[in-house]
Parts: C-alpha cells; sequence; structure tokens
C-alpha cells in the first residue's frame, strides 16, 4: 500500500512539473500565440458574414454586442490566464526571495552554458528546484512512513531524497550542457572546414560566417548567429568572440577563437590561421573519438557483469546442476 501510495504521489509531482513547464512560456511564444487567435477570430468574423459590406457603420456592429462577445472564443484559455499564470508569478516571486544567492548565479552561469539565455528563467529554475526539493522530500516520508526501521535511520532516507530532489534539476541542465557540447565539438571540424575554402575562394571572415549560417544548423551555428547579431549591434569582433567561446565552454571553441583574435590583431593571413586551425581541430577530433573508442571495453563491463554473464551462466551451468541433483537424488 506504501508503494502505491508512492508511486501516486510521484506520478502526480511529475504531472505538476510538467504543467509548470507547459504554463510558463516565452513572451515571443505568448504574442505568436495571441495572433494566431486574432487571425482565427477575423477569419471566423468572414466566414459567418460573408457579405458584409466593409464601409457598414461601427454603430451597426455595436447594436449586437451580446452576439459577438458568444461568438469569439476567448475563454478559450480564461482559467490558465486568470488562475493558473498569477499561481505560478506569486509563487516563483515567493522562491525568488527565498533562494540564496549562490544558487541563483550558478543557475544563471549554468543558463548561460546551455545556450538558454532569455528562452529559459532563473526564476523559473527556482521554482522547480523548490519543487523538487519539497515533492522528493515528501516521497521520501511517504517511503519510509511503512518501514519498521530505526527513526535515526528514516531521518537519514529522508535527507537522501531531499538531496537528491535539491540535485536533480543541477544534474538535468549538466545533462543538457554536456549533451551541447558535444555536438559542437562534432560539428566544429566540419565547419572550420568549410569555413576555411570559403575564405580561400575570397570570401571575407563575417561573409563566409554569414554564408554557413544561413545553410547550416546545429548549436554552434546558432552560436555564431547570437555572435553575428552581436556584431551587428556594435559589438566588437574579440568580445562577441570571447563570449562566444564562453557560452560554447569547449578547449577547440577557445582556441578557434584566440586564434583569430589574434590573427585580427596582428594582421596576420586570414587564410593560413583558419587552415592551421581547421587541421587542429581535425586531428584533435580524430583524437577525441579514438579515447572514447579506447573507453568501450571499460564501460562494458559492467553490462556484462550484470546482464550477460548470469544468462551465460544460466545456459551452461543449469544442465549439469540438473544432472547433478538427479544423479544424487537417485
Amino acid at each position: 500500500m506504501t508503494f502505491i501510495v508512492a508511486l501516486l504521489a510521484s506520478l502526480l509531482w511529475f504531472i505538476l512539473i510538467f504543467m509548470i513547464f507547459y504554463s510558463r512560456q516565452t513572451p515571443e511564444a505568448q504574442l505568436r500565440k495571441r495572433l494566431n487567435d486574432m487571425i482565427l477570430q477575423a477569419e471566423a468574423e468572414r466566414a459567418k458574414h460573408p457579405k458584409k459590406k466593409k464601409n457598414k457603420t461601427p454603430a451597426a456592429v455595436e447594436m449586437q454586442p451580446n452576439a459577438n462577445t458568444q461568438a469569439v472564443p476567448r475563454n478559450k484559455n480564461s482559467l490558465k490566464e486568470r488562475v493558473l499564470q498569477p499561481f505560478m508569478t506569486a509563487l516563483e516571486e515567493r522562491f525568488q526571495k527565498f533562494a540564496p544567492e549562490e544558487i541563483k548565479m550558478q543557475l544563471e552561469d549554468k543558463i548561460f552554458r546551455a545556450g538558454k539565455t532569455g528562452v529559459w528563467s532563473v526564476k523559473r529554475l527556482i521554482t522547480i528546484w523548490g519543487f523538487s526539493i519539497v515533492g522528493c522530500t515528501l516521497l521520501g516520508l511517504l517511503m519510509v512512513s511503512g518501514m519498521m526501521i530505526h527513526p535515526v535511520q528514516q531521518l537519514f532516507f529522508v535527507l537522501l531524497f531531499m538531496f537528491a530532489g535539491a540535485a536533480v534539476p543541477f544534474v538535468v541542465l549538466n545533462s543538457k550542457i554536456r549533451q551541447r557540447q558535444k555536438s559542437i565539438r562534432k560539428q566544429l571540424p566540419e565547419f572550420l572546414d568549410i569555413l576555411c575554402v570559403s575564405v580561400q575562394a575570397g570570401l571575407s571572415f563575417d561573409g563566409a560566417i554569414g554564408k554557413m549560417v544561413k545553410r547550416m544548423k546545429g548549436p554552434l551555428i546558432d552560436e555564431f548567429k547570437r555572435m553575428q547579431n552581436d556584431v551587428a549591434l556594435g559589438m566588437t569582433h574579440q568580445y562577441a568572440l570571447t563570449n562566444l567561446a564562453k557560452r560554447c565552454d569547449l578547449e577547440e571553441v577557445y582556441l578557434f577563437t584566440t586564434s583569430v583574435i589574434q590573427a585580427e590583431k596582428l594582421g596576420t593571413s586570414m587564410t593560413r590561421t583558419l587552415k592551421v586551425q581547421a587541421d587542429n581541430m581535425r586531428d584533435r577530433h580524430r583524437q577525441y573519438v579514438k579515447g572514447e573508442a579506447l573507453k568501450a571495453p571499460v564501460k562494458i563491463i559492467f553490462p556484462m557483469v550484470l546482464f550477460i554473464f548470469p544468462s551465460i551462466f544460466v545456459v551452461l551451468l543449469y544442465p549439469a546442476i540438473v544432472s547433478l541433483v538427479r544423479a544424487f537424488g537417485g
């Protein structure tokens, strides 16, 4: 019974987390949604009145306010707009007051490194962090309530669940950052090869990046798009490239941006610099792939011990054990 209650509590907790992510949309998404609603509303009005004259006076429209208000589906998301969003805003403000400054700085840094600046907010993540702590603590209380163990052990399990709930958002953010860095590391050699060929063909550095940004996709391309936007807004190339390296947080990107900045400062050949960097990144990527391949035998030991070896032992030893049991039993 305790396990069922804990399972239901965890299910409700995940539903609540999903509602939080779904309800808190970005302002751009909300604006697009409102524009789509206005377009659908106008199309519905034209469909209901196809022969309506354009020079109709506004007074004639105001004669039937009740019919118009009933025809317009304005209350489609009224519950979310009137109840859920104010409730979430109040919770965010409350958690924002009680959250330590170190947690805010860490979350802001991880959002910056994950490339979600302007998409994810620190307030939202702090709210999710608080809900995660509370939910995991309640789940731990439900789990230990049915166990016949010492109170000190119960307290230890509850604290363990509480710390696990506090670590869940950071684990998810770190996993997102690692996946993004892996994609950037994989795409960087190809990007530099094409960039080097484009500059050798006669394009400038900014022109080659502009051509590639229009024709390629990926997290690295998104970072270069942001770099171009920063330069267009008046930021220097040095500062924009430095911010790009900080957002990517990879040694390869640091080396590339540093070499480009030095080439611009010293006035050396950009073509030669990019060619050297492309060769270097290709070699580093080859070494990285070889290193990951050498780690495979070590990583496969645990699945073999847990899943493969027991099945092999069952297949090999079961007939011998059965024959021995029959022989000694006879």
